[in-house]
């Protein structure tokens, strides 16, 4: 009679992680490198705006739970970082986590040869729809800008739909907001409006019904996800497309939004939400309530991989938001910065072809990242003040 153990995650396997290493580099990324024992490298990106060095310190306890550990056993993994260490979610966690597990997807895809979404069960499309920002964190000269949209082939845009707001605003506010949409439809484009969470309630009623004739394609954070009561409030106050989840981290933080029924396309970032592993029962979770799924991404190019993987399998994914050009990447770091094979996100005709590479299908410039990550200063959101000098919603 066999009597062998069965294998367990301390159980001397053929192949080990051997290595995990994180670099920050700018704009305001964090991107994960993990090498087994064999020499065969995967990467993820577990960038947490403004908080990078918090995230950064987390991949110490990573590093001490799972280098020696079985490369195969993604969720096993997964379980153990989020169970066992009793304190649990979170944005800081969350996205150390998310970092880790979509470099262990791209490493064991790109062993096998094979593209993350063929695990996924496969493609049920042939490109991804995508859409790109325009306007900055104070929306302005949005027409030029949805004009330089247009020209690399997107064919909806997302803007912030106001500046910083009051409690309770002047109407010309929202007279501004509707004025600088209208323009950008006028040239042929969709338009999601994000509200940023820094509307409240007084306001966010007001906006969202001025807004309604004017079909956007969706308004996106209406209020902090905090207020689940005022999101269900305003849910049954408009038609329109109701967008969130950046700021949810597990599918246990989107459940209630699903059984109130006061959300159309959640959001989950797939740096910030538990990476590949997680955001997939997410978005299977959101179909059982005929929700749609749109992950946020103003990130860089390995979020935006993961991303597309996840898309590519998702029968409810909807349309992707990419970084290209965005205000946040400045002085030359964009999207394609850091990538080898940047062709793989060329947009036409509003879309991205499904990506056929291994893993990610992202092809990291090592030595650059490895160049851009000496002394890269952190990344700080601003901090806005009223004209009575109270502090704002960003």
């Amino acid at each position: 009679m066999d009597t062998a153990p069965a294998l367990t995650a301390s159980t001397t396997a053929a192949t080990r992680i051997a290595k995990i290493e994180t670099f920050a580099v700018p704009p305001r990324w964090l991107f994960v490198r993990i090498e087994d024992s064999e020499g065969a490298v995967g990467w993820g990106e577990a960038s947490l705006e403004g908080h990078t060095e918090a995230t950064q310190a987390t991949f110490a306890e990573i590093r001490e739970r799972f280098v020696g550990h079985d490369p195969e056993r993604i969720e096993d993994m997964w379980q153990v970082f989020y169970r066992l260490g009793f304190y649990r979610g979170g944005p800081v966690l969350m996205s150390a986590l998310s970092g880790f597990d979509q470099a262990l997807w791209d490493l064991k895809a790109r062993r096998l040869g094979v593209p993350v979404w063929q695990l996924l069960g496969g493609r049920v499309r042939d490109r991804v729809q995508v859409y790109a920002w325009i306007g900055g964190d104070r929306p302005s000269d949005v027409v030029d800008a949805a004009r330089a949209r247009q020209e690399q082939g997107f064919k909806a845009v997302k803007m912030n739909a106001s500046e910083d707001m009051g409690w309770l605003d002047s109407p010309k506010v929202i007279n501004g907001v509707l004025e600088r949409a209208t323009s950008v439809q006028a040239l042929g484009l969709d338009v999601g409006l994000d509200f940023h969470g820094r509307v409240h309630k007084p306001m966010a009623k007001q906006l969202a019904h001025a807004l309604e004739p004017i079909r956007p394609l969706f308004i996106e954070e209406p209020l902090l996800s905090e207020h689940l009561e005022a999101i269900e409030q305003l849910s049954k106050l408009t038609t329109t497309p109701i967008a969130l989840g950046e700021r949810l981290y597990s599918r246990w933080d989107f459940k209630p939004f699903f059984e109130r029924a006061c959300v159309d396309i959640i959001q989950p970032d797939l740096s910030h939400a538990g990476g590949i592993s997680e955001v997939r029962r997410i978005a299977a979770m959101a179909e059982a309530y005929d929700v749609a799924v749109a992950p946020h991404c103003p990130l860089g190019p390995l979020a935006l991989g993961a991303c597309m993987q996840l898309g590519i399998a998702t029968p409810n994914h909807v349309i992707q938001e990419m970084s290209l050009g965005i205000h946040y990447n400045t002085n030359g770091h964009d999207l394609l910065f850091y990538m080898k094979n940047p062709e793989v996100f060329d947009v036409r005709d509003g879309y991205v072809e499904a990506l056929t590479g291994p893993g990610l299908g992202v092809e990291i410039d090592e030595d650059k990242v490895r160049e851009m990550a000496k002394d890269c200063p952190p990344w700080r959101n601003p901090a806005w003040r009223g004209p009575d000098g109270y502090v704002r919603e960003w």
